[in-house]
């Protein structure tokens, strides 16, 4: 009888466990799934952030599986009696687990902070330091997710974002002024020169008219071509472009390239590069044998 009952017990405990962990799953699928339309339908028609839902949702997955192995490890006796016996030497629990989650720790305090206040949301284009830069997908406990614009996921832990320098594209205002830089040569004519930059410019869709009434008023051209140096080969021209983002600003930069690189050609006016002269010594022991 008493190894029936034995059967008996862990055959209860082994449901037990199965019941805990579907409940979990199917808690958490119900949840995310609610949370995940309540953020679509607040950020289509009421333009709310969908940061701090995206993370709460990830919040609520992380509370609910934590409280089913709480559960899972209370149902088997001999995992309850190894917590209890772990418990009273709590000292020493609390050391081991603060050497071996600080890391995981770090993150969740650092994604708090992130969320708390705010150096970018989902859905900003951002720049981590020298190595990241794209679209921020999601933000979660332990990391943040980056979509490149190679259609690349970037996982980054939320410590190291926060212990790196942050460029924002999005935040406030996404308008950017695209610097574009050309050299042309000392006989061309300037004028020519920055009126076609200008018009160039001008002329692609995606050129943003950022001038004020005053600026206006004032004669100040849309697109501003300063001379920033005279250089060992050429005159440096640099024009300040405004563009909507810095999506559109790359893809006016390479257009612009283009169709400016046409309109020099046709007016004359030359992009310098350097010259050099290549000599071949063997060449010239060679003729200065023939010479004498």
């Amino acid at each position: 009888m008493t190894f029936l009952n034995e059967i008996d017990e862990n055959l209860k405990i082994a449901i037990a466990i199965i019941f805990i962990i579907l409940g979990a799953f199917i808690v958490s699928y119900l949840l995310r799934l609610i949370i995940g339309k309540f953020i679509k339908l607040s950020t289509e028609s009421l333009s709310l952030d969908p940061t701090q839902f995206k993370f709460l949702k990830n919040g609520v997955s992380f509370i609910i599986w934590l409280a089913a192995i709480i559960m899972i490890i209370h149902t088997i006796p001999v995992l309850k009696s190894l917590a209890i016996g772990l418990f009273a030497g709590a000292g020493i629990l609390a050391i081991v687990i603060g050497f071996a989650g600080q890391h995981a720790f770090s993150n969740i305090i650092s994604g708090i902070f992130i969320i708390t206040f705010k150096p970018f949301r989902v859905g900003d284009l951002i720049r981590i330091g020298e190595k990241y830069f794209g679209n921020v997908e999601d933000i979660t406990l332990r990391h943040t997710v980056i979509l490149n614009f190679e259609n690349k996921r970037i996982i980054i832990p939320n410590t190291v974002i926060s212990s790196e320098t942050l460029i924002n594209d999005s935040i406030e205002d996404s308008k950017i002024c695209r610097w574009m830089e050309f050299g042309i040569s000392y006989d061309s004519d300037i004028d020519k020169a920055i009126e076609i930059i200008q018009q160039e410019a001008m002329n692609h869709p995606n050129c943003l008219d950022n001038r004020t009434t005053e600026e206006k008023g004032e004669g100040v051209p849309q697109v501003v071509v300063r001379l920033i140096a005279f250089g060992e080969f050429s005159i440096n021209l640099k024009a300040y472009v405004w563009v909507r983002d810095t999506s559109e600003g790359f893809v006016l930069h390479t257009d612009v390239n283009r169709t400016i690189k046409k309109q020099f050609d046709k007016e004359g006016i030359e992009i310098p590069f350097p010259y050099r002269t290549i000599v071949f010594k063997k060449e010239l022991d060679k003729n200065s044998k023939l010479k004498n």
